[in-house]
């Protein structure tokens, strides 16, 4: 699950574009499959969005929730695949993109009727 926060005047014309460059990085470094696109746009209104002194109105926040499992190289080379992919794609300096990946053991995912400690048909792996 992916929280993306903005202004909304600068991220409501792009959220689309942004929501696909969000998962092909996911897809290129978790093997994570397109249909597994879960993402939540928040554009805000400039007086509701504080963020820090040196960035402009495209700074944009992206939290990731996932189950805990990956290797730290895998957060790390996803973290890396979104600077870059956003910046080329869309033109949004590094400097004015945050992300947080946030995990929780599988057992406080719910998801189709069951915990993520549970299912056993994942089409993709969490401990990459």
């Amino acid at each position: 699950m992916v929280v993306i926060y903005g202004i909304k005047e600068y991220l409501n014309p792009i959220k689309a574009q942004l929501s696909d460059v969000i998962q092909a990085s996911m897809t290129q470094v978790l093997s994570l499959p397109e249909s597994k696109r879960a993402h939540r746009i928040v554009p805000l209104d400039q007086s509701d969005f504080y963020f820090p002194e040196g960035r402009t109105d495209a700074y944009t926040v992206i939290e990731i929730n996932m189950m805990e499992g990956r290797k730290a190289e895998t957060k790390k080379a996803l973290i890396k695949a979104l600077f870059t992919n956003i910046e080329s794609s869309l033109g949004i300096s590094p400097v004015d993109i945050e992300i947080t990946i946030k995990e929780q053991p599988p057992h406080c995912w719910g998801f189709r009727g069951m915990t993520g400690d549970d299912v056993n048909d994942l089409t993709y792996k969490v401990n990459v």
